[in-house]
């Protein structure tokens, strides 16, 4: 899918974050040229058209406290990983959670959930609560401890040459 000239500049507006001003999209909109109802119905249609997925928040946690961030990843049985998945992404405390391949006979793993704490603790005791849920159909698991962020952004477009 391609996308239009307007499209490609909202995004590149849009994809270092939201102004931190009382209204955002009317600010982004008045740069670019166009009225902040037009900017909407076009990011609508950017999300409806799969071109862009959300516009969301990304606190760094570790400016907010939770500086014991773990990675539980978690050997499941295949066939119940799609339930278990679901239940395991709307606890509150799971920032994400996905299924991935194994890499055996070195990495037995196939779901991993991600848990943030303010002390490796808090964090022990959240995969306790994930452990709970998954009961005997998980057959080992571990967690896999942050050291610093790597990446805190999404997508960017190359600029054009």
């Amino acid at each position: 899918m391609s996308i239009t000239d307007t499209d490609r500049q909202i995004i590149e507006a849009l994809q270092g974050g939201l102004p931190l001003v009382p209204a955002p999209f009317a600010q982004v909109a008045k740069g670019l040229g166009m009225n902040e109802a037009t900017l909407i119905d076009r990011i609508a249609a950017l999300k409806a058209s799969g071109v862009i997925r959300r516009i969301a928040a990304a606190p760094n946690h570790y400016k907010l406290g939770m500086v014991a961030n773990g990675m539980t990843v978690w050997d499941v049985d295949d066939a119940r990983i799609s339930a278990f998945g679901a239940r395991i992404g709307a606890l509150p405390f799971v920032t994400h959670c996905y299924e991935r391949p194994r890499a055996l006979p070195d990495w037995p793993y196939n779901l991993f959930a991600m848990v943030h704490g303010a002390t490796r603790d808090e964090v022990f005791e959240k995969r306790a609560q994930i452990a709970a849920i998954l009961g005997d159909t998980c057959r080992s698991s571990d967690i896999l401890y942050s050291t610093r962020i790597l990446k805190k952004t999404g997508l960017r477009l190359k600029e054009r040459t």
